[in-house]
C-alpha cells in the first residue's frame, strides 16, 4: 500500500466544498454510443457542445437538468482511442438487476459478469460496444 493511501484525510474545515458532476468517455463512434446509451439506459441528450475540435454530448435521465452526467467526449480529427486500465466500471442503479442486465445485452452490450447477490445487493457487469466496463447495482432493502 503507498503511503498516500495512509496519510490522513484532510481536515474538514480546509477542504473546498465538492459535488459529483460527471464522467467523460472519449468514444470511436459518437452516434453509436449516443444510440446505445439511449436505447440501454434510457438516458437522453440534455446538451451537445459543438466545438471545431471536439463534440460533446450532455447524456441525462430525461426531465433532469442538474445532476450527475455522463458526457460522450469525440475528437473530430479521427484520433485513435482506445479504453485503458486505469479505471473502474461505471455504476448505474437499477431498479431490476437482471432486466437491466438483459436490455443492456439486446441494445448492444457485452455479457460480462451475469447477475449474481452480493451483500445486501445484486449485481452484474456488461462492457458498452466499445468496451467499457458497466456496473449494474440493485440494493436490497
Amino acid at each position: 500500500m503507498s503511503e498516500t493511501a495512509n496519510a490522513p484525510a484532510p481536515q474538514a474545515a480546509t477542504s473546498p466544498s465538492v459535488r459529483f458532476g460527471f464522467v467523460k468517455f472519449v468514444v470511436r463512434d459518437l452516434a453509436a454510443m449516443r444510440g446505445f446509451y439511449e436505447r440501454a439506459f434510457g438516458l437522453v441528450v440534455a446538451q451537445t457542445i459543438d466545438l471545431p475540435e471536439i463534440v460533446e454530448l450532455v447524456l441525462r435521465r430525461p426531465g433532469e437538468e442538474a445532476g450527475f452526467s455522463l458526457i460522450l467526449y469525440w475528437n473530430r480529427d479521427g484520433r485513435e482511442t482506445a479504453v485503458g486500465s486505469a479505471h473502474g466500471p461505471l455504476g448505474l442503479y437499477v431498479r431490476d438487476v437482471d432486466a437491466a442486465y438483459a436490455h443492456a445485452v439486446r441494445q448492444g452490450a457485452a455479457p460480462h459478469r451475469e447477475p449474481w447477490d452480493a451483500d445486501g445487493m445484486r449485481v452484474a457487469f456488461v462492457l458498452d460496444p466499445e468496451g467499457r466496463e458497466l456496473e449494474l447495482i440493485s440494493m436490497r432493502r
